[in-house]
């Protein structure tokens, strides 16, 4: 297998800290550069256990930074880049467009022409590969499931910036023949996932007896996928996915959100060992989210096809998993929303 320098863009987020372990453990040959900017949801915590391994370098770095990302290219001979850096939650983009349209539009860009650059017309061995959302397709209604063809149809600004950033990509791929892959993946679930994304936020609200913030009538649904799950198809898109197309990533595993939060209610009540229903009352109905997408559901059909990957773990069995990670971590979660995270707390829930 040959030697590989891969720089990872957000590498101390969620899903980034997960792919980050999975290639530095799975992979000793490969040299992985780690490259965050470290602001509210980055958190080098998440990865004290490979931090000290050869093969893995931490370079704290802004994607929008042309400059310096040209510099970590060359530092570092980058021959592959797994791009997640992103502003990724919907409210704080409605809230604030132009840091999101800064850093996943911008940055993507910035990234895109250090490889070019660095690269300069020789592709081979060379990958650029860009992590999407399902959010780009827009909203379905009771039938269906977003393909890889559908067409796009952002509904948020976090949605437009996301879609605009895979449509670089492309153009990237077309106009230069950069070597380029783009997955796009329904939403995460799993350890290390900062609080204002549903499952850890209720996670810890229900361990502290506060209000479980439920939008509208909580008849939203969406397609949920472990974590370690995602990590495992980069992996796979990574090594054999085809240059110049895109791969859908999902769960295969719908739930409306009422249902999703009373899965969540039984599971942490029952391994806090509080009596059945204890939390129920905690669910409280706040206004709905602007322009909130009714449902998103992934065919991940042509990545199960093609290169043969499916999801290893059930809902249920990744459910349990996760809300015992956040019981067993209550230092990390006490850490991560101390300070400036009450005051966006209070800003985004409060009716």
């Amino acid at each position: 297998m040959k030697n590989r320098n891969i720089l990872v863009t957000g590498g101390a987020g969620f899903i980034g800290s997960h792919l980050v372990r999975l290639l530095v453990n799975k992979y000793p040959d490969y040299h992985i550069v780690n490259m965050d900017v470290l602001t509210y949801a980055g958190n080098l915590a998440n990865l004290k256990d490979i931090e000290a391994k050869d093969n893995y370098t931490f370079v704290k770095c802004d994607i929008c930074d042309f400059e310096q990302v040209k510099a970590v290219f060359a530092t570092h001979n980058i021959d592959s880049v797994i791009h997640l850096a992103a502003e990724s939650h919907v409210d704080r983009s409605i809230k604030d467009p132009f840091s999101f349209a800064q850093t996943n539009i911008m940055g993507t860009l910035s990234l895109l022409q250090a490889a070019k650059f660095a690269w300069d017309g020789d592709f081979k061995d060379k990958l650029f590969y860009h992590v999407s959302t399902d959010e780009v397709y827009g909203s379905l209604g009771d039938e269906g499931f977003f393909l890889e063809t559908t067409a796009y149809d952002p509904h948020s600004p976090y949605s437009a910036s996301k879609a605009s950033s895979d449509h670089f990509v492309r153009a990237f791929h077309d106009t230069y023949g950069l070597p380029t892959v783009i997955s796009n993946c329904s939403n995460n679930y799993g350890s290390y996932q900062f609080p204002e994304k549903l499952i850890p936020l209720f996670i810890n609200n229900i361990c502290n007896n506060k209000p479980l913030p439920v939008y509208g009538k909580g008849e939203n649904v969406r397609d949920w996928l472990f974590v370690n799950d995602h990590a495992s198809a980069i992996d796979v898109i990574f090594h054999k996915g085809k240059l110049g197309d895109t791969y859908n990533i999902g769960g295969f595993n719908e739930w409306k959100n009422i249902d999703l939060i009373k899965v969540l209610i039984e599971t942490t009540d029952r391994l806090l060992g509080r009596e059945k229903g204890a939390s129920d009352q905690l669910i409280t109905y706040v206004t709905d989210r602007a322009g909130h997408d009714m449902r998103y559901a992934i065919d991940a059909t042509k990545l199960k096809d093609e290169l043969g990957w499916e999801p290893s773990l059930q809902f249920e069995e990744g459910i349990e998993k996760t809300v015992q990670w956040y019981l067993d971590n209550k230092q990390w979660m006490e850490h991560i929303t101390s300070g400036a995270y009450e005051d966006y707390y209070n800003e985004m829930y409060k009716n």
